[in-house]
This record gives structure tokens, C-alpha cells and sequence, in this order.
């Protein structure tokens, strides 16, 4: 009889553990964040966001308007360290406005899930009215976004596929669904990517080398001299005379300094030879980065 209760005290003990382990599983889930939701860095509402590679080449060049040429894989002008293989219709300025300001909605929710915003919204972001014209060209721009491939090696990471995954449109609502790749998300690390002034880039709409050139400068803390030749090649001219783009590159100088002194951004440059010298200000994210890297032990040398 004893055994017998022994037995049965053991069993329901079992069994109060076997719960209590249970429950214990089922609390840990309930407890656990989701590793898997991917989302953007939450920057500011006066900036916009943009990975360092796409600024520092010629993916969103600085062209004429007119017939666009279509790029079939070729490797594009980059800075040392990034590497771009494209395939589709050349990329502007406003495209890239329109894809910072895809950016600049989707960071608010899980990279990769469906953004919806009306061309009213889309535009406004944009600083651009809703009209007839404006919605045209929106979708013309959101086409060549989503009709690409682009290879990116930037950093330790290589992205492969589009800049918009798929967009449709309801055109009774104006009403857009917008998906991003939830893969870009390495090219938006903490040293990857720059917060660049709207209120200066949007200053410079319509001037497709001030903005390239506000966007590149903005991508470095402490600006090196370049040759008016790297430059030339970097934002993807199609200025056929190195002295015609050299008398353009000074006039598109000349507006950044101005729409940065407007804003209460430092920012000057020398031409001296055929080297320009920008000096600017870092921004803040920029100043830690330069402190870290100034702290880094460093490698003797011999």
C-alpha cells in the first residue's frame, strides 16, 4: 500500500513538473521579441537616409534630361571600396528623391511588409504639389525602380536585386502598395549609410550636379581633395569636355555653398589646379565616427 502511494505522490509530481516546464516554454515565447522583424534605422524627419555607396558613385548620376541610355551590367564609377554593377534605364536625382522618400515612409514599419501611401502623400514628402504632370513622372520614376538590378558591395556586404521589390497602384484611390527588399537592410548599418539635410537637398531640386554633389560631400566627415577628372567620373557626366564640366562642377559649387549657408550648413570649397578642397562641417554621427577612429590603436608600422 505504501509503494503503491509512493508511487502515485511520484506520478502527480511528474506531472505538476512536466506543467510547470510547460508553462514555463510557453512564458519564454511570450516573452521572446520577434528576431526576425527587420526594420530601418529611425532617423530624423528633416533628413532622409541613403547608403554611402549609392552617394559616393554614379548610380544616381547627375544627367541631362532627355532619352535615357540603358545599362546593360556594367559596372559603374564608384569610390574606392564600393562596388555597383547595374542593369536598366540610367537613374537621376529624382529618382533617387523619390526613393528616399519610399525610404523615409517605410522606416516606420517592418522592412520587406507593404507600404501603402496615396501620389498625394508620396509627392508631399517629396515637397512636390499633386498634379496631373507630378503623378506622371512619379510613376515614370517608381517604373525605373522597380525594372533594375543593381549588385552593391559595400562594406563586408553584397546586395543583389532591385531598389523596389514590387509596386502596384489603384488608380481610383491614387492609392500606392510598395514593397522594399528586407535584404537592404545591411547596406543601412551604423557606418554605412548618411543622413542627408532634406531642406538643403530639396533647396537644390532641378540641379542634378548640386544635389549629387550635396549628397557625396555629405557622405564624408573630413572631405579629401579630388581631381575635377575623379569627380567628372564618379557622379556620371555626360558632359563630353573635361573644361565644360569643370566650368558646370564651380556653378554647382557654388549653389551647394549657398543653399548649405541658407540652412546653417558649414560648407566651402577652393579650386586650386584641377584638385577641389570642400571643407565642411561633420555631423554629429559623423563626429562620433571620426572620435572612434582617431581611438583605434594604431598598427606600428616597419
Amino acid at each position: 500500500m505504501k509503494a503503491e502511494l509512493k508511487a502515485r505522490v511520484a506520478k502527480v509530481q511528474q506531472q505538476a513538473k512536466k506543467r510547470e516546464q510547460a508553462e514555463q516554454e510557453q512564458n519564454k515565447v511570450a516573452s521572446t521579441p520577434k528576431s526576425n522583424v527587420v526594420k530601418l534605422p529611425l532617423w530624423p524627419e528633416p533628413v532622409r537616409a541613403v547608403p554611402n555607396g549609392f552617394l559616393r558613385s554614379a548610380l544616381f548620376g547627375a544627367i541631362a534630361k532627355g532619352r535615357r541610355r540603358y545599362i546593360n551590367g556594367e559596372d559603374l564609377a564608384a569610390i574606392d571600396g564600393v562596388t555597383i554593377r547595374y542593369k536598366g534605364e540610367r537613374l537621376d536625382q529624382g529618382d533617387l528623391d523619390v526613393w528616399e522618400s519610399v525610404l523615409h515612409a517605410v522606416r516606420l514599419q517592418e522592412l520587406g511588409s507593404q507600404c501603402r501611401l496615396t501620389s498625394y502623400a508620396l509627392l508631399k514628402l517629396m515637397g512636390k504639389t499633386d498634379t496631373g504632370k507630378n503623378r506622371v513622372t512619379l510613376q515614370n520614376r517608381i517604373e525605373r525602380l522597380v525594372a533594375n538590378a543593381v549588385t552593391v558591395k559595400q562594406g563586408r556586404y553584397t546586395y543583389i536585386g532591385g531598389l523596389i521589390r514590387f509596386a502596384a497602384k489603384d488608380e481610383e484611390t491614387q492609392e500606392w502598395v510598395i514593397e522594399l527588399d528586407a535584404k537592404l537592410r545591411p547596406l543601412f548599418a551604423a557606418d554605412q549609410f548618411t543622413q542627408v539635410e532634406w531642406a538643403v537637398r530639396h533647396a537644390l531640386d532641378g540641379h542634378q550636379l548640386a544635389q549629387w554633389l550635396h549628397g557625396f560631400y555629405a557622405s564624408h566627415a573630413d572631405p579629401f581633395p579630388l581631381k575635377i577628372e575623379t569627380l567628372h567620373k564618379l557622379c556620371g557626366s555626360e558632359a563630353g569636355e573635361l573644361w565644360k564640366f569643370a566650368q558646370t562642377l564651380r556653378k554647382a559649387l557654388d549653389e551647394v555653398a549657398k543653399a548649405c549657408a541658407a540652412h546653417g550648413e558649414a560648407f566651402s570649397y577652393e579650386i586650386r589646379g584641377d584638385l577641389v578642397h570642400v571643407e565642411k562641417r561633420a555631423s554629429r554621427a559623423q563626429r562620433r565616427h571620426l572620435v572612434k577612429k582617431a581611438a583605434k590603436p594604431q598598427k606600428p608600422h616597419g
